[in-house]
């Protein structure tokens, strides 16, 4: 692609305007792209040099985006300048007004997740390095490569579920934050994606947030929805290749019944049973961000076997978990209860971290066993779990 090319962003919020920043570089990896927050100076940029694609605000402060097409409209060197307008009107009538201006797309908020990017690959020039993949990215080899993409992963993929819910959920006139906690609470991505959000320096305010309805409750339900509709916008938030999809699944399905269980000791016990199936839900997300890493690996056009999979997912994935949970600043009491999923080690340890292990260990019996072969564990002591309680443990 031409040196001289580059993406405008005009957005009123800069976090939106980061994100579509972030999506154009994912699509076009090395293509520019510059975000201003006001129409005014989105026309003063366009002027001064016109950019290959114009992503405006249809509310942006100053001049709202159909304004700005009107003016770019009269002004020769942008006459013809692909434009795509994200507009909260969307009554026939503001539509009718709009046509005239020949915008290249007009979408409605929240935008409709496959639609914009489709829109975007169509529309943005590729490089012959893209072409081919760009070889750059596998450069020595599958565990050189990993070992990149752990310190920088995104994340695990959303649930395809959680994706189709999400979209009607987006076409909803209304909603609440129940709503959007049922929704997104069997998501892991989504779930670590608003506590980190929540946590951050921006929304910090007194204690840190630990679950998901506190993410919520702090963030508000349209800072929600449109952080998970960033989320989902992300490169391979939804995995293509069929190995890596099944193995998602199974693995978001074991973390829904690692969630689900710790939340039901932590009821039983009276402890706080949100935050033990938050970290249910979070202990293993490594594999999951592992397994996003690898679909970017057969993107590139490298082949991946089988083998190769389970290798990774062995030795790679508490690596990626770590590097994740330091990455999004998770809360260190979180964190201390995620990883008591594996192992207590020494130390003082929360009662919700001997929920986790204890969890732990009521789903690794092999198919058959009574929990209370666990009765004598290190951990049941000291939950003082009463042998009555394990044999109410609802293991199936």
């Amino acid at each position: 692609m031409p040196i001289s090319s580059y993406v405008l962003i005009a957005f009123n919020e800069p976090w939106r305007a980061d994100r579509l920043c972030q999506l154009v570089q994912e699509l076009r990896p090395g293509m520019r792209a510059v975000q201003v927050n006001d129409g005014l100076g989105a026309l003063k940029a366009c002027k001064r040099h016109v950019p290959t694609l114009l992503i405006a605000d249809g509310e942006l402060n100053g001049l709202d985006g159909p304004g700005l097409l009107r003016q770019l409209r009269r002004h020769g060197p942008t006459q013809r300048l692909a434009c795509i307008i994200i507009s909260e009107r969307t009554s026939a009538e503001h539509i009718r007004t709009v046509l005239p201006l020949a915008p290249t797309a007009y979408l409605a908020k929240p935008v409709d997740l496959d639609n914009l990017r489709q829109r975007l690959d169509n529309l943005l020039p590729r490089s012959a390095a893209q072409q081919k993949m760009h070889p750059a990215i596998t450069s020595g080899g599958l565990p050189e490569f990993l070992e990149r993409m752990r310190k920088s992963a995104r994340g695990a993929p959303m649930m395809q579920a959680v994706h189709e819910v999400l979209e009607r959920c987006l076409k909803a006139t209304e909603q609440s934050l129940g709503d959007l906690e049922a929704v997104f609470r069997r998501d892991p991505q989504i779930t670590a994606r608003l506590i980190s959000q929540a946590n951050s320096a921006a929304q910090h305010q007194g204690a840190p947030c630990q679950t998901l309805s506190q993410a919520l409750a702090r963030l508000g339900i349209r800072r929600s929805l449109n952080l998970a509709l960033e989320t989902a916008l992300q490169r391979n938030a939804r995995l293509r290749d069929e190995r890596l999809a099944a193995q998602s699944q199974a693995l978001c399905e074991q973390a829904q019944r690692v969630a689900d269980l710790a939340f039901w000791l932590a009821r039983q016990l009276k402890l706080d049973a949100e935050l033990c199936y938050t970290a249910g839900l979070l202990q293993n997300i490594g594999e999951l961000a592992l397994l996003r890493s690898l679909q970017d690996w057969l993107d590139s056009g490298q082949v991946l076997q089988e083998e190769e999979i389970q290798q990774a997912l062995r030795e790679r994935a508490a690596g990626f978990g770590s590097a994740l949970r330091a990455q999004w600043r998770l809360p260190l009491g979180l964190r201390q209860v995620i990883a008591s999923y594996y192992s207590l080690g020494a130390g003082v340890f929360s009662r919700e971290a001997l929920v986790l292990n204890l969890a732990g260990l009521l789903l690794a019996l092999p198919a058959g066993e009574s929990p209370l072969s666990l009765a004598d564990e290190r951990v049941v002591r000291l939950l003082r779990v009463d042998v009555s309680l394990l044999q109410r443990v609802p293991l199936g």
